[in-house]
């Protein structure tokens, strides 16, 4: 029976030793890229139903979720709210860089003052960029007098979440993130923590800036568990090929092996008659 000593000895040579190291380290790096992707699924799917859901629940009071100064919770992104006020059309600020179906332009920022000296930042919505990008484009003005705005419950931005880098030097009335934190030190009141971007308001504004559209949450992260079947997957492959190209050595050496090693050799008695026989003829 073929063993270490005999026909698997190559094993043991640098070249295979060599390839035994690579399946052995190959192995469990596909483990941990697997059990990464399906935590990223779960992540997304997560995040889609908590999503949806947000989307999807009855309007609440925007004072139940957000307030001056307190950062708007990851579990309530994209909730929907309702706040009443006057808009400070005076304190109005463009948002850079923000594309909207392949179309550059910017958001429209409008504070809400909701009275006490507090503020909500209201995005209205998309317009067009104009002709060169220092250039801010016209704005319609919002609604006079009360109003009540329905909208989706958005947490500050920041360099991290955005991967957009502030820089100075911006046309007056311009920025590049929606951060209360920095813009409620040019607004004369206290800002609430997030922002709302508009789905809805009472009464309508004229000429309305084109709403942002609701996030797509995709698949939930359907691409993440595919990922992470097809490393496990390779798993497989990598242990099914291994032991293929043995099996495949171990054939073509005993193919090669000579033939005399495999020969049946005669008994000496029956020889040395045969070589009596034919010295007495």
């Amino acid at each position: 029976m073929p063993n270490l000593e005999g026909v698997y000895r190559f094993l043991l040579t640098p070249r295979w030793l060599a390839l035994h190291v690579v399946v052995l380290l190959v192995i469990p790096a596909f483990v941990f890229l697997g059990r990464w992707q399906f935590g990223r699924f779960e992540e997304r799917s997560d995040n889609k139903d908590r999503v949806t859901s947000n989307i999807e629940a009855a309007a609440v009071p925007l004072d139940r979720l957000a307030a001056a100064g307190r950062p708007v919770g990851e579990g309530d992104r994209y909730r929907r709210v309702v706040a009443s006020g006057t808009y400070d059309a005076a304190n109005g600020l463009l948002v850079r860089r923000r594309p909207q179906e392949g179309r550059n332009g910017f958001y429209v920022l409008t504070p809400l003052v909701t009275g006490d000296g507090t503020a909500v930042i209201v995005n209205r919505g998309w317009i067009e960029a104009a002709a060169t990008a220092d250039a801010s484009p016209p704005v319609s003005a919002p609604p006079t007098g009360q109003v009540t705005v329905t909208g989706r419950l958005r947490t500050s931005e920041t360099e991290d979440s955005t991967g957009i880098r502030e820089r100075s030097g911006l046309p007056d009335g311009q920025v590049l993130l929606i951060d209360p934190d920095k813009i409620g030190k040019r607004w004369p009141y206290q800002l609430v923590g997030g922002y709302v971007e508009l789905t809805g308001q009472q009464p309508e504004g004229v000429a309305a800036p084109t709403p942002v559209p609701a996030p797509d949450v995709g698949s939930g992260g359907g691409l993440n568990l595919a990922y992470g079947v097809q490393w496990w997957l390779f798993i497989g492959i990598a242990i099914g090929g291994w032991i293929l190209l043995i099996r495949r050595e171990v054939a073509e050496r005993k193919a090669d092996k000579p033939t005399g090693e495999t020969a049946v050799q005669e008994p000496e008695g029956e020889t040395a008659a045969q070589e009596s026989e034919t010295a007495a003829n």
